[in-house]
């Protein structure tokens, strides 16, 4: 059993926390590019527009899927956080992008995080 702070978890725990010891991994830049556009686009929403929305979502969804990326960095099967994260801005900005038509920024978000699934879900096969 390891202790992390004030979670007591098993070894064979699947949730991902910040583990002592970190061995050779391959990181995945893929999920951490992806956390970042999503960020730097909720950044971009607030400079232009002043939204603070965007702002909140952006930072939200960009920290998650971050902190996803760093879950597969981890271990290349534990995909629940990033898998999670993109289906839920799949479905939200798919019917934005439906009801408005516009491609930036619901088009192009929902696009990017429909291929992240695929992406993930190839992953575990």
């Amino acid at each position: 059993m390891w202790l992390f702070g004030f979670f007591l978890l098993k070894s064979s725990a699947t949730v991902c926390f910040f583990p002592p010891t970190v061995g050779t991994m391959a990181v995945d830049w893929i999920g951490f590019a992806y956390a970042a556009l999503l960020a730097v686009g909720g950044v971009v929403g607030y400079t232009r527009k002043g939204s603070k929305i965007s702002l909140a979502a952006g930072l939200t969804f960009g920290s998650m899927a971050g902190y996803g990326a760093y879950c597969v960095t981890r271990d290349p099967r534990n995909v629940k956080i990033s898998l999670f994260s993109a289906f839920l801005l799949t479905v939200i900005m798919g019917m934005r992008f439906k009801r408005s038509k516009k491609l930036m920024p619901a088009g192009l978000v929902a696009c990017l995080s429909l291929l992240m699934i695929l992406r993930l879900v190839f992953m575990l096969l």
